[in-house]
């Protein structure tokens, strides 16, 4: 034999190595991307006005929590302002006195999940795109699309998804 020949390997291959690593920054970019623990987020229309907790339906998104589940009372979503329901995937606002509107909380730009609302605006954390708590129109980029019109019911104090 030659000084040359070969020897058993030592460690993994470099292609094992290699598609680990790449499956590690998958991870970490989904996971920046994802949202929090909590089960939703309230916040008004300026600094130290919003609460966080409230009640929230049990249940996955919009389109498969159970018919009727009381999502909010009226009194937990601030007037010009909002609450964002994490594991319902909504946004609920109030952008005028006794109005209520519902939003997916999925951003149009990279399907972030919104992160807060202020002075009127919902906010996506990952890129800063806002939308408009009275329609959902995008207020500033880099959003080009409106955050889709969620279905809610108010009867009495209590707001429920349709």
């Amino acid at each position: 034999m030659t000084s040359a020949s070969l020897q058993p390997e030592s460690g993994p291959a470099r292609r094992t190595v290699m598609a680990a690593a790449g499956a590690a920054g998958l991870a970490a970019a989904l996971t920046a991307c994802g949202s929090g623990d909590d089960a939703s987020n309230t916040v008004g229309t300026g600094a130290g006005s919003g609460q966080n907790g409230g009640s929230a339906a049990s249940g996955g998104t919009a389109g498969d929590t159970a018919g009727g589940a009381t999502l909010a009372r009226t009194s937990d979503i601030p007037e010009g302002g909002g609450k964002i329901f994490k594991d319902q995937g909504v946004v609920v606002t109030q952008p005028a006195a006794g109005t209520f509107k519902a939003f997916s909380s999925k951003c149009t730009h990279q399907g972030c999940a919104v992160g807060s609302i202020a002075e009127g605006v919902i906010v996506c954390p990952c890129h800063q795109s806002h939308f408009s708590v009275e329609d959902g129109s995008v207020k500033k980029g880099p959003a080009t699309q409106p955050l889709p019109a969620a279905k809610i019911t108010v009867s009495g104090d209590e707001i429920k998804l349709a």
